[in-house]
């Protein structure tokens, strides 16, 4: 039976939250105090989806992109238990989110292709999940929508509930925004897991990268304090050249 509306709403993280951050958290160091939480503590979800799902990532991402993914993973789960406890998503839509989040950044996607890389992504993805992969349409769908609105934080309207985290958790990866929200031992922990292998520069080069090859893309909204921000990471900074 097909799971109903309510059901795919709750289960693929569709609850819709407001953008306004004064809503999630403002300008607060943290909605509650951080606590350790380390990787061995957060199964990865054991599902055919998640298992081909990780083998794409891992032959398609560069080492350094795929461990952003799964960085993003963890910290976005510490995020949402601790800060956010009342939101509703499965672990595994979250971690198919974070392991696609990035998939259109790939030299292939910004060289031979026109659109952003999170639209053109979103269409990787969504094509990948559902039609190789036999993903639910609702879950492939919210993956889709959290890929192309994973760099649009705007403070206006609403967002869907794992729109809102994969925000939230690549921009602590990648700026070290909101660096309250994770605890120190978390991001120890998971950075001997899956190390930085100097992700700032890699990822700051890859942003002007797309810029220099489609200057009308979706990333030149941020302007040059995006890139900066990224190369100018100081939470993550001593983490940097971690292998």
């Amino acid at each position: 039976m097909a799971a109903s509306r309510d059901q795919q709403i709750k289960e693929y993280g569709w609850t819709a939250l407001s953008c306004d951050p004064k809503q999630w958290g403002g300008t607060k160091p943290y909605n509650n105090p951080p606590k350790p939480q380390l990787c061995a503590e957060i199964p990865i979800p054991d599902t055919a989806l998640v298992k081909a799902s990780m083998e794409y990532a891992q032959n398609e991402l560069p080492a350094p992109t795929f461990n952003h993914s799964m960085r993003v993973f963890y910290y976005g789960m510490a995020i949402a238990a601790q800060q956010f406890p009342a939101w509703h998503f499965s672990p595994e839509t979250w971690l198919l989110t974070c392991l696609f989040h990035d998939i259109g950044t790939l030299d292939k996607y910004t060289h031979g292709t026109l659109m952003s890389f999170e639209f053109y992504g979103a269409l990787v993805a969504f094509d990948v999940l559902q039609r190789q992969h036999g993903c639910p349409s609702g879950q492939a769908e919210s993956v889709a929508e959290a890929i192309i609105r994973h760099q649009d934080p705007v403070e206006t309207g609403c967002i869907h509930t794992i729109g809102l985290l994969i925000q939230l958790a690549t921009q602590f990866d990648n700026m070290g925004y909101r660096a309250g929200y994770v605890h120190e031992e978390t991001i120890k922990d998971v950075v001997k897991m899956y190390p930085r292998k100097g992700w700032s520069g890699c990822f700051s080069k890859k942003i002007r990268e797309e810029v220099a090859a489609k200057p009308w893309c979706h990333t030149t909204a941020s302007g040059e304090k995006f890139p900066r921000d990224v190369e100018n990471n100081e939470l993550m900074e001593p983490y940097e050249k971690s292998e």
